[in-house]
């Protein structure tokens, strides 16, 4: 690894080069062992706009979402272990599925889950959003018991118990 104009490059036993915008907004470039500096800064700067416009957005969502403290991690778990049991148990039964189980997790990169075998997984980090979108993940996932595809048959299950569904999934967008 090597630290050049602004960027972290890591290099492996890849083909091609890559650019990539990490959750603290740091760049990585990731390059087979042989590309020379050259090559990569040539490649950065062919990919300069795109950059620019990734990571003014990144910069944007740090600011309105700063990385929550301990204290506030622990406090949106209790809140997700104590909260969420009983809106999958409500919905679960105006729907006629049966979770295998529920966990809380401090997934970052999605709000839900869905395991083949039924079992219902929950970012702790849903916390922080009004509660018609943590109802609307809980439904989502619910859904997913009945159909494990985002096909059209599955939106229409979703939309059959919560029509403004779209309005409440842009409030996780936000």
């Amino acid at each position: 690894m090597s630290d050049t104009n602004g960027f972290r490059v890591i290099r492996s036993r890849r083909r091609t080069l890559a650019l990539e915008i990490t959750r603290q907004g740091e760049v990585l470039v990731r390059a087979p062992l042989l590309a020379s500096d050259e090559a990569i800064s040539r490649f950065v700067n062919a990919h300069r706009g795109w950059l620019e416009k990734h990571l003014s957005r990144r910069k944007e969502y740090l600011s309105a979402h700063p990385e929550p403290t301990p204290e506030q991690v622990q406090l949106w778990k209790s809140m997700a272990e104590s909260r969420l049991p009983a809106l999958v148990s409500r919905w679960a039964a105006e729907m006629c599925v049966s979770p295998c189980g529920i966990r809380v997790t401090a997934a970052r990169t999605r709000f839900g889950s869905c395991s083949a075998k039924g079992r219902l997984c929950f970012s702790l980090y849903l916390m922080a959003y009004p509660d018609a979108a943590i109802e609307y993940v809980v439904v989502h996932e619910l859904a997913h018991l009945r159909h494990h595809d985002h096909s059209p048959a599955f939106y229409a299950e979703v939309e059959r118990y919560l029509p403004d569904w779209r309005q409440r999934r842009e409030l996780l967008r936000r």
